[in-house]
């Protein structure tokens, strides 16, 4: 199968050229900085409260990006965990006891050392502090299409995704408070993140499940998947793309000059992504998972919920900080980096016996 040219037909043209409508935002957001600061200021500093660094604009496009992502999980789905456990517990591990562990030596191992001639240490402990928030998120939406384009089960992708997010609801914050702490100089205020997990976990979960909840029972589980939520694409896409503009915009007179950082930064990103994604791939092999489940949880295990990530960075950094410009990085890299990871997979899949359930 080629790889390509499936992307190039399934995905939707904001999917498929994902990384170039982030640099455009990259380009739009450091001209409008550059060209209009007043305006940029006055944006920057409204806030929920003195201070707390939760941009309030920021904020309600978050909102509009996670809320539709949200009624898209079903937490009925998790009664059939049992019935294939293996798969299950190979993502959690590759997610939670490995990725933000890795994540955190890497960042250190590339801005403290490798790096260490082009970054000075207050842009290495920020550098650190938001990859470590990237890897600490597991994605959610965009999981997805990677199955879809592996011909992933699509039900079990659905119980890893519900299981990841109820997880994160308890480690999100003590990893990221733990990490960020212990591999910079940077003091991670706890209460900040907690109201971080609240804000943009636990507030829109709530919601999102109970409009599906409610919508399911007035309209049909096939009507919420098929019709209503289709609709809330380009609202979300406006969402994501006006919040890379506004970061951007606060970070213009900080990244003009600096724009070999953003490379820079990929690099351990990209790393700990093939890390991970072939550290999953070939435990599922190795434990005899079917390949409908190998190839969603190695993507799984590779790819971050950006948007939680750059919410939460914000939160504690604010949106002019390293950390938030480190989180975007991911998001500039993400599409690219996970299609081709969906090309080995689809080039490998007959590593796996199909027929061995797990």
């Amino acid at each position: 199968m080629n790889t390509q040219s499936v992307a190039e037909k399934q995905l939707n043209p904001f999917e498929r050229y994902l990384t170039i409508w982030v640099a455009l935002c990259m380009i739009v957001g450091i001209l409008l900085g550059q060209a209009a600061p007043d305006l940029v200021q006055s944006l920057r500093a409204m806030e929920l409260g003195q201070g707390s660094h939760i941009n309030l604009p920021i904020a309600i496009l978050i909102w509009l990006m996670i809320v539709p992502m949200m009624m898209k999980v079903d937490f009925a789905s998790i009664r059939h965990v049992g019935t294939r456990p293996t798969g299950l517990f190979i993502t959690l591990f590759v997610n939670w006891v490995v990725k933000p562990f890795s994540m955190a030596f890497f960042a250190w191992l590339f801005f403290r050392i490798v790096f260490a001639a082009w970054i000075t240490p207050a842009e290495a402990d920020q550098y650190i502090a938001g990859t470590i928030i990237l890897a600490a998120a597991p994605c959610t939406a965009m999981v997805f299409v990677w199955s879809y384009l592996t011909d992933g089960d699509p039900a079990y992708t659905l119980v890893q995704v519900s299981v990841n997010n109820l997880i994160m609801l308890l480690l999100f914050a003590p990893i990221v408070g733990l990490l960020v702490s212990g591999a910079s100089s940077l003091s991670v205020p706890f209460d900040v993140l907690l109201y971080s997990v609240l804000a943009f976990i636990v507030i829109p979960l709530a919601i999102g499940w109970g409009l599906r909840t409610w919508l399911v029972r007035q309209q049909g589980q096939r009507w919420v998947d098929g019709v209503l939520l289709p609709k809330f694409a380009p609202v979300t896409i406006m969402a994501l793309l006006l919040t890379l503009v506004f970061i951007f915009a606060f970070q213009s007179q900080n990244i003009m000059g600096k724009t070999v950082h953003v490379a820079l930064i990929a690099v351990p990103i990209l790393l700990q992504v093939y890390v991970n994604a072939s550290l999953a791939y070939g435990l599922m092999h190795r434990f005899h998972v079917p390949y409908a489940i190998a190839a969603p949880g190695a993507l799984i295990g590779a790819s971050n919920f950006f948007e939680l990530a750059v919410a939460t960075a914000i939160a504690l950094f604010g949106p002019e900080s390293g950390a938030a410009l480190a989180t975007v990085v991911g998001v500039l890299v993400e599409v690219p980096v996970m299609l081709s990871v969906c090309g080995v997979c689809n080039r490998t899949r007959h590593w796996f016996r199909p027929d061995v359930a797990a």
